[in-house]
C-alpha cells in the first residue's frame, strides 16, 4: 500500500483533524509527515529539512520518496559539513535504517559525498558512503535543518 501526503493539507488539517493512514498500514499511529515517518522507525527529524513538500511510502517495502519541491542546500551538524539534497530524496526505510538512499550529497575533503544509507547503532547515527562509514551522535539530529538558497551552491 502506498501512502501520499501533501505537506500543505497536512499542515492545514492537522491542528484540527489529524490525517490517519488507513487501518492496513504500518499501525494506528498517524504517520501525517515525512518527519514522523522518520521517527517511527527510531530515526530524529532531523535528518530531513524543513518545508518538506510531500512524501510517499510503500508500507509493505519501505520504499519511499521524499518531494522537497525543490533541491536543498543546508549544513548538517555537528561538523559544518554543506549538503546538497535533490528535489526528489529515495530510499528504502526499516526499523533503525535507511538502504537505497538517493538524492543526499555532502561535501567533505574538498569532494562531494553521496550518502547511500543511514542506520542507528546505540546513540550513533552511521553514515554510509558507499563502503566508507562515519559516525554522529543522534541528539545532534533532533531539530530539523532550514535549506538556504540553493544558487548559492
Amino acid at each position: 500500500m502506498i501512502l501520499k501526503r501533501n505537506w500543505a493539507l497536512i499542515f492545514v488539517t492537522s491542528s484540527s483533524n489529524p490525517i490517519k493512514p488507513p487501518s492496513s498500514s504500518l499501525s494506528s499511529t498517524s504517520l501525517t509527515t515525512a518527519h514522523s515517518v522518520l521517527t517511527h522507525h527510531g530515526f530524529p527529524i532531523g535528518l530531513l529539512p524543513t518545508g518538506v513538500f510531500s512524501y510517499n511510502l510503500n508500507t509493505t517495502t519501505g520504499e519511499f520518496s521524499v518531494d522537497l519541491g525543490t533541491p536543498c542546500r543546508l549544513i548538517l551538524p555537528p561538523d559544518n559539513y554543506l549538503a546538497t539534497y535533490s528535489k526528489k530524496v529515495t530510499g528504502k526505510i526499516v526499523e533503525n535504517r535507511i538502504a537505497e538512499l538517493k538524492g543526499i550529497r555532502v561535501r567533505a575533503f574538498s569532494q562531494w559525498w553521496g550518502i547511500t544509507g543511514i542506520k542507528i547503532n546505540g546513540d550513533d547515527l552511521v553514515f554510509e558512503v558507499g563502503m566508507v562509514t562515519a559516525k554522529y551522535l543522534v541528539k545532534n539530529f533532533d531539530e530539523s535543518p532550514q535549506c538556504e538558497d540553493y544558487s548559492l551552491c
